[in-house]
């Protein structure tokens, strides 16, 4: 269903481009603080054309990067008071094994960012969640906080409470052009709108946007096929709604990782994906791929046949998302170079969905010329060669 139309005005504290979860948290953080906003959504929502719809995502403590095992313990209190303030469960706690060879340098990273000194071999694995099954020499650490957010609910909510903030969210309004200077003046399909104040949280279409302004950033859009996996007997691969997550880190078989969820969007299947996927143009995503056979499937199902023989290793559903990445695999989150009014939250990356709570706080935060309450210095626009050029 579509938003509700709200009284139309021209002018605001701010103006947010895009609606996904991380545009959406960011107008949250801004109508929390009394900041008129206006949040703008080219699609009529719900909608599937971007990076945060679907049912289910992985939230974990357990990172590789300290910049960002830093976030989750806030990211899991704003998610907290978020279904407090709706009254609505957004979160499963399902528990999380990082599965890899021993030594690796990420599981490594990762178990002592969670603190833990247990690492599970493949027979106290297997003992302990039957449905997994690690090959010879290989280990397993689990992160006993994770589980899984509910994605489109998720969305949801925080869009309601922007909205009983006082924010106002227009779908259905593709933006055509951004004029800078100290008022933004923006103009969509419905209208033109002028504030302060702009930040742009487009995912795979924040690319032309900035284009517009000058900036060039090397943002790569992927389609990901998301797929589902039916038990072979039901109920006998150990794989369901109460089973944990997984990923894997490290397996040459898998460069990009695999990653899982258990049995909770549809009954007996297992979302498994590979964390990787084809370029693609935002516009054109919708569009069947060709015939071809994806390499993702043949990796997924040689993974599958090994690691979790319970399953079939063909896929029985298969949907699409858009990962935006950068080439380090890190966020953008930072102020444009020549236009400081203007702040670009971009290039998530496809592991972004559990900091949203955080990153739309930083991104609020830049918004107002606040002293941000993390390190920045790994989200810099800078830390990319020649993007700067092309902003002068």
């Amino acid at each position: 269903m579509a938003a509700p139309k709200q009284p139309q005005k021209s002018t605001y504290d701010t103006i947010v481009i895009g609606a996904g979860i991380q545009g959406s948290f960011t107008a949250y953080h801004l109508a929390q603080r009394h900041k008129d906003t206006l949040l703008l959504e080219q699609f009529l929502l719900p909608h599937s054309r971007g990076s945060s719809h679907g049912q289910s995502r992985i939230i974990r403590s357990a990172y590789p990067q300290e910049y960002y095992s830093c976030m989750m313990p806030e990211s899991f209190r704003l998610w907290q008071q978020l279904e407090a303030e709706t009254g609505t469960t957004l979160y499963r706690q399902t528990g999380l094994v990082l599965l890899g060879p021993p030594g690796e340098p990420e599981l490594e990273a990762c178990r002592r960012s969670l603190g833990v000194d247990e690492v599970l071999d493949a027979a106290a694995l297997a003992q302990r969640f039957p449905g997994f099954q690690l090959q010879a020499g290989q280990v397993a650490v689990l992160d006993s906080t994770a589980g899984v957010l509910f994605a489109d609910r998720a969305l949801r909510a925080v869009q309601e409470v922007f909205r009983r903030y006082g924010g106002t969210l227009r779908d259905g309004e593709k933006v055509l052009r951004i004029e800078p200077g100290p008022t933004v003046t923006v103009t969509t399909t419905a209208g033109v709108y002028k504030a302060p104040r702009l930040i742009i949280t487009a995912g795979a279409w924040t690319g032309a946007f900035v284009e517009q302004l000058g900036l060039r950033l090397p943002l790569q859009p992927l389609r990901i096929n998301v797929c589902y996996w039916r038990e072979k007997q039901p109920g006998s691969a150990g794989l369901g709604s109460v089973s944990p997550c997984f990923l894997t880190l490290g397996l040459s078989q898998a460069p990009h990782g695999i990653y899982g969820l258990p049995s909770i969007e549809y009954p007996g299947l297992m979302k498994v994906c590979h964390h990787h996927g084809s370029p693609t143009d935002p516009e054109k995503r919708d569009q069947a791929p060709s015939s071809t056979p994806h390499p993702d499937i043949a990796i997924l199902s040689s993974f599958i046949s090994s690691y979790l023989p319970g399953l079939e290793i063909q896929p029985a559903v298969m949907e699409t998302c858009l990962y935006t990445n950068t080439p380090d695999e890190d966020f953008i989150m930072d102020q444009h170079p020549k236009f400081r009014n203007i702040v670009i939250g971009t290039g998530f990356s496809g592991h972004g969905f559990k900091m949203a709570p955080v990153v739309g706080k930083l991104l609020c935060e830049l918004s107002l010329g606040e002293e941000p309450s993390y390190n920045m210095a790994h989200f810099a626009i800078t830390r990319f060669p020649g993007v700067l050029g092309a902003a002068e």
